[in-house]
C-alpha cells in the first residue's frame, strides 16, 4: 500500500516533521488555557490538530504562569463547560490519587488544595500541567494530535483572506511550517494577528470609538494593563534563603509610581490602592500564619496553593504560597506593538522587580513584631519549573485583540454602564443577551494600572454571555481568536480574561472550526443564518457548553 503524507501524520506525526513540513486540519498556534480548550472541542469532534506552544508547558495561565483559577462565585454550580468541570475533578482527583492527603481533606468534595482565599482551587502549576497532559493524551496516541513544544510562531503564508501556512521556529533553531484548513490563535499576546495581517487593536480605544462609560476621550493604544512575572515561595524558618541582591534592588525598593489618581507611596510597601475605591488600602504578610487576621488580608495566605494542613505530616515543610500581587505588577512598558529589544527589556526589568521584592520581604519587609524581613522565605523554582526560579512566562492581562464582527463593549455588561442604557435598577438589571451566545461568564471589570499610567478601573459587571461574533474577524475567513484576543475592548477584556471564560472561548472556538469543516460552511455564515447558528449552538449545549445564565441568580 502506497504511504501518503496523511497516513503518516496519523501513524508517526514526527516522520513529517523531518521534511520541515505538517498539515492538520485545524492548527492552534499556542496552548493557553484556551488553546487547550480549543484542542480539546476540535479533537472530540473528530478533527485532526496540531497544537503548539512556545514554552516546555502547556497551559497558560494555569501552568507556565503560575496563576491559580480565578473564578466566580457559583463555579461549583453552574457557569461553566462541562470539559472546564471535568479539568477541575481532574485536579482533585489528582490530590486524591497521588498525594497523601488528611483523612478530613480527602472528605472534602470541594477540596482546595492551597485554600488560597482568592480561589476555590488553588493549586501548583505541574498538577494543572499533569491533568491537561491527560486530558490530551488518547488524542495524542492514537496520532490525532500532534503537540509542539517549545516552538514560536514567526511568519505566516496568507492569500487574500485565508491564511495557507504558519512557519514556526523550535528552541533548538530549527522550524516547521503548517498547513491547516482553520488556524486559531492560543497566543498569550495574539501573536498571530500581525503575522497574518488581521485587523487588530491594542490599548485603550476612546469614548468616540466605544461609547464607554468609562474609556478616555482620546484612544491610548499604548495603554496596556500590566504583567507580572509570578514565582512561589515557601517558609523555613530559622534557615537563611536570602537570594543575591538583584542588580536593579535599588531602583524598585525606593520606586513610587506615578499614577491617575495617585498610588499611597512606595510599591515595596505593605501599602496599596484599594482597586474599587483607589484608597490606600493596607495588607500584611505573615508565612506561618494559618488564616487572615480580623479585618486584613495576608498576602502569603491570598495565593496560597499549598496548605501543608491538608496534607500528611511532613509531606510540605511549609505552605507554598504564589506571588502574584500588585507589588510586582509592571507597568512601565510593553511587551507587544515595540520592537523585540525593548520587549526583552521590558520582560527583564519585570523579572527585576519581581526578584526585588522577593529580596525586600527576606532582609527589609516591615513585620507585624516589629523586625524587618524573612530570611527563611524560599524561592521554589521547582514548583514553576525553572532555573531563575519565576514563572515561564509572565503573566499577561492584555492582548491583542481581534477586530472582529462583534464586539462587545462596557455597555453590554457593566453594571453602571447597563443600569443608565436600560433605566434599570441594580437589582434588575441584566448583562444584554446575545442571540449568538457561546458560552457565560462572570467577573468583576478588573483592569490593573497600567503603562499609561491609569491606576485601578475595577468596576461592577453582571454574569455575562460570550457572543459567537467576537471570535469572528471582520475580513480573515479561517483565522479564529481562542482567548483574550476576541473582539472586546481594553475595558471588558477586563471581565473576559480569566480562566473559565477563556477556556470557554478557547472551546468555542475549536468546535466552530470543526463544525465549519464537518458542514462545509464559513465560520461567518455560521454565524449570520439562522438555522446554521441554531445547529451550532445546539451541538455546543449538547457537549456541555452552557450558553446562558439560570434566570434568576442569587444577588
Amino acid at each position: 500500500m502506497k504511504t501518503t503524507r496523511r497516513t503518516l501524520l496519523l501513524a508517526a506525526p514526527e516522520l513529517v516533521l523531518g521534511a520541515g513540513e505538517l498539515r492538520c486540519e485545524v492548527a492552534i498556534v499556542g496552548a493557553s488555557v484556551g488553546g487547550c480548550a480549543a484542542a480539546l472541542a476540535a479533537l472530540r469532534n473528530g478533527r485532526r490538530v496540531i497544537l503548539t506552544e512556545e514554552t516546555a508547558w502547556i497551559g497558560g495561565q494555569l501552568t507556565s504562569q503560575a496563576v491559580p483559577p480565578d473564578e466566580h462565585p457559583w463555579i461549583e454550580q453552574f457557569g461553566a463547560t462541562e470539559s472546564y468541570r471535568a479539568y477541575r475533578r481532574g485536579v482533585r482527583e489528582h490530590y486524591r490519587r497521588h498525594y497523601p492527603l488528611t483523612a478530613e481533606a480527602r472528605r472534602r468534595a470541594q477540596l482546595n488544595p492551597g485554600d488560597g482565599s482568592v480561589s476555590r482551587l488553588a493549586h501548583e502549576p505541574r498538577v494543572s500541567l499533569a491533568v491537561l497532559e491527560q486530558m490530551l493524551a488518547p488524542y495524542a496516541s492514537g496520532g490525532q494530535l500532534t503537540v509542539l513544544r517549545q516552538h514560536r510562531p514567526m511568519k505566516a503564508d496568507v492569500a487574500g483572506d485565508k491564511v495557507r501556512a504558519v512557519t514556526l521556529r523550535s528552541a533548538s533553531g530549527r522550524e516547521v511550517t503548517i498547513e491547516a484548513s482553520y488556524f486559531l490563535d492560543g497566543t498569550e499576546q495574539g501573536d498571530l494577528l500581525p503575522l497574518t495581517r488581521t485587523e487588530y487593536v491594542t490599548g485603550f480605544e476612546s469614548r468616540k470609538q466605544t461609547g464607554e462609560l468609562h474609556a478616555p476621550e482620546k484612544p491610548q493604544p499604548a495603554n496596556q494593563q500590566a504583567f507580572t512575572v509570578c514565582f512561589a515561595v515557601d517558609y523555613l524558618p530559622g534557615e537563611d534563603h536570602t537570594i543575591d541582591r538583584p542588580d536593579e534592588y535599588a531602583f524598585w525598593r525606593d520606586y513610587v509610581p506615578r499614577m491617575r489618581p495617585p498610588w499611597p507611596g512606595k510599591l515595596l510597601s505593605w501599602s496599596m490602592s484599594n482597586p474599587q475605591t483607589l484608597q490606600e488600602r493596607a495588607v500584611t504578610f505573615d508565612p506561618a500564619a494559618e488564616r487572615n487576621p480580623a479585618g486584613l488580608l495576608n498576602l502569603f495566605i491570598y495565593r496560597r496553593i499549598a496548605n501543608r494542613r491538608n496534607f500528611a505530616p511532613g509531606t510540605y515543610a511549609s505552605d507554598i504560597s504564589l506571588v502574584n500581587w500588585p507589588q510586582n505588577d509592571y507597568w512601565l512598558g510593553n511587551l507587544t506593538e515595540v520592537s523585540a529589544e525593548e520587549a526583552a527589556r521590558h520582560l527583564e526589568r519585570g523579572k527585576q522587580l519581581s526578584l526585588s521584592l522577593l529580596y525586600w520581604m527576606q532582609t527589609e519587609a516591615p513585620r507585624l513584631d516589629g523586625g524587618q524581613g524573612w530570611k527563611g522565605l524560599r524561592l521554589r523554582g521547582d514548583i514553576t519549573g525553572t532555573e531563575d526560579g519565576l514563572a515561564m512566562y509572565p503573566y499577561i492581562r492584555e492582548s491583542r485583540r481581534v477586530e472582529a464582527e462583534f464586539t462587545v463593549v462596557e455597555e453590554h455588561v457593566g453594571t453602571e454602564a447597563r443600569m443608565k442604557a436600560t433605566g434599570l435598577k441594580r437589582e434588575e438589571v441584566t448583562a444584554q443577551a446575545f442571540p449568538d451566545s457561546v458560552g457565560v461568564g462572570s467577573y468583576r471589570i478588573d483592569l490593573h494600572p497600567s503603562s499609561g499610567g491609569d491606576n485601578y478601573i475595577d468596576v461592577s459587571s453582571l454574569p455575562f454571555q460570550i457572543p459567537l461574533g467576537a471570535l469572528i474577524p471582520k475580513r480573515m475567513e479561517n483565522l479564529l481568536p481562542a482567548c483574550k484576543n476576541l473582539g472586546v475592548t481594553h475595558i471588558t477584556n477586563g471581565c473576559y480574561r480569566l480562566h473559565p471564560v477563556e477556556w470557554n472561548i478557547g472551546e468555542a472556538a475549536g468546535a466552530l472550526a470543526a463544525h465549519a469543516i464537518l458542514t462545509g460552511r464559513t465560520p461567518r455564515q455560521i454565524r449570520n443564518q439562522a438555522k446554521l447558528l441554531g445547529d451550532f449552538q445546539a451541538m455546543l449545549a449538547a457537549q456541555g457548553v452552557e450558553i446562558a445564565w439560570p434566570r434568576l441568580l442569587p444577588r
